[in-house]
């Protein structure tokens, strides 16, 4: 049923965005001012106005928060709303490659590649060109390729140079791992945004099409987007350059995967005739949450200026705990966790455990099963990466393209049918010298005279079933043919019939596949199995996640972004593990800032941050330091409490904690000055030689005395992280 579209329920600056259609416009969304109300609002307002639905591009970072916004513009004008172009932008150019990838050399039915099955093919690759994997791993090299492809570093602009920087030989395996996903007619993730680049850039007449469709484009979480993101807006922005892109810089966290917060801060040099509106009141959390995370994050330098305020109560003061270590801190938060459960204060659904890296939550696994605190964890093992989840995609990914490698050999002898690794590498060989896919070549074996009568066997068997089914995949039932073919692969049954717990789980997650399946053709009638492959290509961690399970959740402060909780523990507030401290140094100390404030502004009623004094490391204890965004906080909205175990400690340590108090704040004192004056002679952008590594340029230096550590980058295009008081540098210049 639809309701009346109120606008009286919005504030004044909710109610300008809304309602200001025209041009480019940039909504500074504070942390709980309701974005996702005024995103909801501003698309149905448009719809109510006469504007087609299939004009309205809204993109989305999960697929959780488009389905939720569809619901609601759902709600406020009916069934219109099905007609908006509405996802994730992975989803939405996955959506329209289907439609035009035959443009540049795809079929609709490509396979998306995950990142397993992205490094399986570097592997392949490592081993072709006979390069070990110690020297660099599937991983390492994935991450890179990744990383060229999000910031549309091509050959015109220093792909050579961007490879060479690690090792020469990774220009070839780049330029190879691309081959063979075309040739397998797949794209990697990161391809959902470069292939659309390629398919506008080749067919400016298509790039016009999408451009008069999409009329008005929004966008959530626009400080979220990387360079192709960025790049892909720009070219869809037709000349009313109606974007209205929703935000908040103080919430750009995701630099590792490529986002870019210079793209919200710098969005009106793009379109100086940007209206900027500011949602600056705060829903979500008391009087006190919201001071601690704002005297934290005013510290950062680079940021659009913004106040956030709330009506709602004062609340209890944030309370910083001292903890032991980590097994103290664990056993403190459970007892917290149990008194508020126990008192009928909160639901266990209602209180989050945040860390900054997955290792820490064992601890809290670990007394929480001890202490019958049922619990959920975001982040662990994804369904749909799971081996007998992935074993029977691998085969529906075969049935709708038989050109896709990594499925084929995923499957070719699971169950076991008889094709072992000599025979595998033998039809290998004929796909090649045939270029060919190898189920596509597996007819050119058979005719082989050369090949032995039971490998011909077991492949034809093998090609039969498979070329059975997929002429019926394709059918609108799809279901009904999947849940046959299954019975007829009998995994089920092999499953059973082993009777072990593990065998027993994935019998049932095999089930619980089948159940998505008919759930999605019920939800989507006129889907094929095709488009089922796609959306669950395209799911992420998060999006599994339900909320209406009773239980505490434990995730990172990556993963709770978006989110909220009454009750927010955020632990392990230790210089290094929070700002985090890679290989010695910290990578960007205003996005740890900015993660620190998104963990924070997640709790509405009550924040705890704990610390411990001492971390076990590869089985040895080290002392810590609390983290410096604490000592950032104003303390007149903060309790300071400590275990009993702390106490103990501290007492019998008094020495050392003044020994680390003044360390840390000697640190403080000496990150903030310029490098000039650390040490007389070496600075950044100094010239060193090195006696095993030659001659390179120190591109980082922190610390000071015996502690002095710099980066170097030497001619080889290596990288490496030195003490100054070992390296022995001889400083050129």
């Amino acid at each position: 049923m639809e309701e009346l579209l109120d606008l009286n329920k919005l504030n004044p600056q909710q109610r300008e965005a809304v309602t200001t259609i025209e041009g480019p416009l940039l909504v500074v969304a504070g942390a709980g001012s309701g974005k996702t109300l005024v995103l909801t609002y501003r698309i149905a307002y448009l719809i109510s106005l006469g504007i087609s639905p299939s004009s309205i591009l809204a993109l989305t970072f999960t697929n959780k928060a488009a389905s939720e916004m569809k619901e609601r513009i759902r709600n406020l004008v009916g069934k219109r709303a099905d007609y908006i172009y509405m996802g994730t932008f992975h989803s939405i150019f996955a959506r329209i490659l289907r439609q035009e990838a035959h443009l540049i050399g795809y079929t609709r039915d490509y396979s998306i590649y995950d990142t397993d099955e992205s490094e399986n093919v570097i592997k392949g690759i490592l081993k072709d060109f006979n390069i070990s994997e110690n020297h660099f791993t599937p991983r390492f090299i994935q991450g890179l390729i990744s990383k060229a492809k999000n910031k549309l570093i091509f050959k015109e602009n220093g792909l050579n140079n961007f490879f060479d920087m690690y090792n020469k030989k990774l220009l070839a395996i780049y330029e190879e791992y691309n081959k063979r996903l075309k040739d397998s007619n797949a794209m990697d993730f990161d391809d959902l945004l470069i292939k659309p680049i390629e398919l506008f850039t080749v067919s400016e007449e298509l790039l016009s099409k999408y451009r008069e469709r999409f009329n008005y484009i929004l966008v959530d979480e626009y400080q979220d987007t990387n360079t192709a993101q960025y790049f892909l807006l720009k070219m869809l922005v037709n000349q009313n350059k109606n974007i209205c892109c929703v935000g908040d810089d103080a919430q750009s966290i995701y630099k590792w995967r490529g986002a870019e917060v210079r793209n919200i801060i710098e969005f009106n040099k793009d379109f100086p005739e940007t209206k900027i509106i500011r949602l600056e009141q705060n829903y979500r959390s008391t009087k006190s949450i919201l001071a601690v995370a704002d005297s934290v994050i005013k510290n950062n330098i680079y940021q659009i200026p913004k106040t956030l305020w709330t009506s709602n109560e004062q609340g209890e003061k944030v309370t910083v705990t001292t903890c032991f270590d980590e097994r103290d801190e664990a056993n403190y938060v459970a007892k917290i966790v149990s008194s508020l459960i126990n008192s009928n204060k909160y639901k266990p659904r209602e209180i989050a455990i945040l860390y900054r890296t997955n290792a820490q939550s064992r601890n809290f696994e670990e007394v929480f099963i001890k202490s019958s605190i049922p619990y959920i964890i975001v982040g662990g093992v994804e369904f749909y990466k799971r081996k007998e989840v992935k074993d029977i995609l691998a085969y529906l990914k075969l049935l709708v393209n038989p050109k896709d490698d990594e499925s084929f050999l995923r499957i070719v002898n699971f169950p076991p049918r008889g094709i072992g690794d000599v025979s595998i590498e033998t039809l290998r060989t004929i796909a090649r010298n045939n270029e060919k896919s190898m189920f596509n070549a597996i007819p050119d074996l058979i005719e082989s005279p050369n090949i032995q009568d039971r490998i011909k066997k077991n492949f034809k068997n093998f090609y039969e079933f498979i070329s059975k089914y997929r002429s019926l995949v394709n059918d609108k039932n799809f279901y009904e043919i999947v849940k046959t073919f299954i019975d007829e692969l009998n995994i089920l049954q092999l499953y059973k019939e082993e009777r072990t717990e593990e065998s027993n789980q994935r019998y049932e997650n095999i089930i619980q596949l089948l159940n998505s399946i008919q759930e999605f053709q019920v939800n989507n009638p006129e889907s094929t199995l095709t488009d089922y492959l796609s959306e669950i290509s395209l799911i992420a961690d998060v999006d599994n996640w339900e909320d209406r399970k009773n239980s505490v959740v434990l995730m990172t402060l990556h993963s709770a972004k978006g989110l909220e909780f009454k009750v927010v523990f955020i632990v392990g507030c230790e210089d290094g593990l929070l700002p985090l401290r890679r290989d010695g140094d910290i990578d960007d100390i205003e996005e740890e800032r900015r993660l620190f404030y998104v963990g924070c502004t997640r709790a509405m009623k009550h924040l705890h941050l704990t610390y411990s004094r001492n971390r076990n490391r590869f089985g040895n204890s080290y002392p810590q330091v609390p983290s410096r965004f604490i000592e950032e906080i104003d303390k007149s909205h903060i309790i300071f409490d400590s275990t009993p175990l702390a106490e103990i400690y501290l007492k019998k340590n008094s020495d050392l904690r003044s020994i680390i108090t003044d360390e840390y704040s000697q640190l403080d004192r000496h990150e903030n000055l310029d490098t000039n004056y650390i040490s007389k002679n070496l600075k950044a952008g100094s010239i060193v030689e090195h006696d095993v590594f030659g001659r390179g340029k120190v591109i980082y230096l922190d610390g000071y005395g015996d502690h002095q550590k710099v980066i170097v980058e030497f001619k080889s295009g290596i990288r490496k992280h030195l003490m100054v008081k070992y390296a022995n540098l001889k400083v050129i210049k």
